[in-house]
């Protein structure tokens, strides 16, 4: 198994390598090569035939949608997404896979798109506001096992305002009103969230597509790849069956007719 990461820019190299550098000090997490899978750098489209799934980091998202242009790469990741390949986004990454997303720079960027979903752009702040939180996870813990919360670190994150009907919510915070420099003006109240706090949704899976707002590669917790990765099998295997029962019906298909000719003897 083969899973590239779009190195444009951000942590393509925490997911692949396992380890950060911040303040003067390395630090160790879980990544790809950790887990035992071949993780390969992607910055041209050729190099989107040689891996089974992909991730899109996190990082700056329009320097990232900018350079992704430039190397003309958007076309061949859109037909990556429409042929049922994996693809996780952190971050950045979920911007990228959202059909829509809002609070842009000037201008706006261009977007992958294959989520059903709307993102704000920098809905907790600025890199100031960053944060850490405990974030529950049920589908994740009874799937890979596990405390029913993981540590989220969000940095300078998204938030996802509205999903349509085929996603999942895996993952959702609590957030007070004022909290954040964008909450009260891109939440809306609802009978469900009422009041000062409401919950702003952090984590989606539709399909192919799997997208958090915080960056499980900066932590110790393996489940969120682990998870991504089972994907990829599902996926893989769904394939292997389809080659194995469009090979059956191919051998059981009539071959070239017969014809019950006279022989002509001289």
């Amino acid at each position: 198994m083969t899973v590239g990461v779009l190195a444009l820019q951000g942590s393509f190299n925490e997911h692949i390598a396992g380890m950060f550098s911040y303040s003067g000090r390395l630090y160790f997490c879980f990544s790809l090569k950790r887990l035992g899978v071949i993780g390969v750098e992607v910055r041209k489209a050729e190099q989107l035939q040689n891996v089974s799934a992909l991730i899109i980091p996190g990082g700056e998202s329009t320097t990232m949608a900018k350079l992704a242009g430039y190397h003309n790469l958007f076309p061949a990741l859109r037909e990556f997404v429409k042929m049922g390949k994996p693809v996780w986004g952190t971050c950045a990454g979920l911007i990228f896979l959202a059909d829509k997303a809002i609070g842009q720079k000037s201008g706006g960027q261009e977007l992958i798109g294959g989520l059903d979903c709307t993102v704000h752009r920098n809905f907790f702040g600025s890199q100031l506001q960053s944060f850490e939180s405990e974030v529950s996870v049920p589908e994740i813990a009874a799937i890979e096992g596990g405390p029913p919360s993981f540590r989220g670190v969000f940095i300078r994150a998204p938030g996802i305002l509205e999903v349509g009907p085929e996603v999942q919510v895996l993952a959702e915070v609590a957030v007070q009103s004022g909290g954040t420099a964008n909450f009260d003006s891109v939440v809306e109240s609802s009978e469900e969230n009422s009041g000062s706090e409401k919950n702003v949704i952090v984590a989606v899976k539709q399909g192919n597509l799997l997208a958090t707002a915080f960056h499980p590669e900066l932590t110790a917790d393996i489940r969120w790849h682990s998870y991504f990765l089972k994907m990829v099998k599902e996926t893989s295997d769904e394939a292997s069956s389809s080659t194995a029962s469009a090979t059956k019906i191919i051998s059981l298909l009539p071959g070239p007719p017969k014809y019950d000719l006279p022989i002509y003897q001289q």
